[in-house]
């Protein structure tokens, strides 16, 4: 939680902050992020799962020319109390440039859970992650809700991310033969 925080405030939800929000905001809307792809390699400990058994959620891993679509909000600093510890299993604030849709950049806040962290699952194959959510519940819910409200999110922002719709088709394949 160490950079600089830039003026106005601008965060930038790509996971859960896109469909719940439960922070107060100023102003909200679509915007993207360069170099960066959602991956569902970070493990939940604390939301999603357990520390015995941790669900599986979003974080950000950096690629060259990629693109990685979602929320942004104009927030006051205060908010941060509530999302540090909302985002506290293996979660830091980095500084980015956000694209609105106008054409538009500004540097703002990003939460990413970076492979260093204890919580860090890892690359898997689409089935094996599906496999995985599909067992994986915590004080949150059941992390298929998750997968699945994230999902129903990018689609109503008009994002294709194959990652996230992969692991949704294996996921509605595992829970449809169960």
């Amino acid at each position: 939680m160490s950079e600089a925080v830039p003026v106005p405030l601008w965060l930038f939800g790509y996971g859960s902050l896109i469909y719940k929000v439960d922070f107060p905001y100023l102003q909200r809307q679509p915007a993207q992020i360069h170099g960066w792809v959602r991956r569902f390699w970070q493990g939940s400990h604390d939301h999603r799962g357990t520390p015995q058994a941790p669900g599986r959620v979003v974080t950000l891993v950096a690629q060259a020319e990629a693109v990685c679509r979602g929320m942004a909000y104009r927030i006051t600093p205060d908010v941060f109390a509530h999302l540090d510890h909302r985002e506290k299993n293996g979660y830091v604030r980095e500084v980015v440039e956000f694209c609105f849709d106008d054409g538009s950049r500004v540097d703002g806040v990003v939460y990413v859970a970076n492979p260093g962290n204890e919580a860090f699952l890892g690359a898997a194959s689409e089935g094996e992650i599906a496999r995985h959510i599909a067992a994986s519940a915590g004080p949150s819910g059941a992390n298929s809700e998750y997968l699945f409200k994230l999902a129903e999110a990018l689609r109503e922002l008009g994002s294709e991310d194959a990652h996230v719709f992969a692991i949704e088709r294996e996921l509605r394949t595992l829970v449809a033969s169960a």
